[in-house]
C-alpha cells in the first residue's frame, strides 16, 4: 500500500571477511555528520517541474537552516525518479534543521505546490560515513542561480551494496584498503563512502530506511559508455578473477543497486 507521505502533513583481503575492522565501528556517542539519500518517485510526466520547483524554492532555504544540499539528480534509467542528498553536521543538527524546515513558511507556502508532483518518497538512507574521512568534502565552485541551465555535468555513479553483516564487520575496510584503489586504478574514483546510520531517526514524521545492512559509495564519470568502459577494464584484471570478485560474492548478500544520476542545473555534485 502506497505510504502518504510527510509531506503532505504539514588491502585487507578474504581474512578480513569474518573480522571486525579496527577503527571502522560507529560510535553513537561522538557527534559525526549524516547524509540522506532521497529517492523519490515523481508523478509521471512531471519530473522537471519537481526540479524546477526544489530548485527555485528548496535550496538555498534548507541550507540556510544548517543542511547542505549535497546535489540533485535525474535517474537515467528512471523518468520517473529524482534523487537528491542533503547532509547534516549531526544527528543533532539534523533533528532541529528538518523541525525548522517542514514547519517553517518556505515549506508551508510551497507543499501545496510540491506534494501533488510526488507519488512516492519513501526510499530513504540514512548515513553516516564508512570510516573516518570517507564523506563528502565540502561543496568546490559556486552553485549557479535558480533558472540557470548548468555548465554541461558528467556522471555521479551511487551503488549500494547489500551486505550478509553490517559494513562495519570487515567490509568497510576491505572495501577502503583493496576495493577503492582497484576501482581508481580503472577510473572509476571513489568520491565518499557510507554506512547506516544506527541512531534512531530523529525526526520520524519522514520515513527512512533503517536496519539494513549496506554500504553506498559514489563516483563520477563523464558518460554511461566512460563508466561501463571501467567495468570492463576492471573485470579484466587478473587480481579482479582471482580474489577480488570471489571476496565481493562472499561479502554481498545479492546484486548491487546501481544508480546513474545526472546532474540537474544547480546541482554542486555533478
Amino acid at each position: 500500500m502506497k505510504r502518504v507521505p510527510f509531506l503532505s502533513l504539514a588491502a585487507a583481503g578474504i581474512a578480513a571477511l569474518s573480522a571486525p575492522a579496527p577503527g571502522i565501528a560507529a560510535d553513537d556517542a561522538a557527534p559525526h555528520p549524516v547524509i540522506e539519500l532521497r529517492q523519490y518517485k515523481i508523478v509521471p510526466g512531471k519530473r522537471d517541474a519537481m526540479i524546477a520547483l526544489f530548485e527555485r524554492e528548496f535550496v538555498e532555504s534548507q541550507e540556510k537552516l544548517g543542511m547542505r544540499l549535497v546535489g540533485q539528480f535525474r535517474d537515467r534509467d528512471d523518468p520517473s525518479r529524482f534523487t537528491w542528498i542533503r547532509a547534516f553536521s549531526s544527528m543533532e543538527a539534523r533533528g532541529k534543521a528538518l523541525n525548522d524546515f517542514y514547519f517553517g513558511p518556505v515549506w508551508q507556502a510551497h507543499r501545496g505546490e510540491a506534494n501533488p508532483l510526488l507519488d512516492d518518497n519513501d526510499d530513504v538512507l540514512l548515513l553516516r560515513p564508512a570510516w573516518s574521512g570517507s564523506g563528502f568534502g565540502s561543496p568546490s565552485g559556486q552553485r549557479p542561480p535558480p533558472g540557470a541551465d548548468g555548465k554541461p555535468a558528467g556522471l555521479v555513479v551511487a551503488t549500494i551494496e547489500y551486505l550478509w553483516k553490517q559494513p562495519d564487520q570487515g567490509y568497510a575496510a576491505y572495501f577502503r584498503d583493496t576495493l577503492a584503489p582497484a576501482y581508481r586504478a580503472a577510473g572509476l574514483p571513489v568520491l565518499a563512502a557510507y554506512s547506516p546510520e544506527t541512531e534512531p531517526n530523529n525526526f520520524p514524521r519522514l520515513y527512512v530506511r533503517q536496519n539494513e545492512r549496506l554500504l553506498v559509495w559514489f563516483t563520477r564519470v563523464a558518460s554511461p559508455a566512460a563508466y561501463q568502459s571501467a567495468q570492463r577494464k576492471l573485470r579484466a584484471r587478473a587480481v579482479w578473477r582471482g580474489s577480488l570478485q570471489p571476496a565481493l560474492a562472499n561479502y554481498r548478500e545479492r546484486t548491487p543497486q546501481v544508480l546513474m544520476l545526472s546532474p540537474t542545473p544547480r546541482s554542486l555534485l555533478r
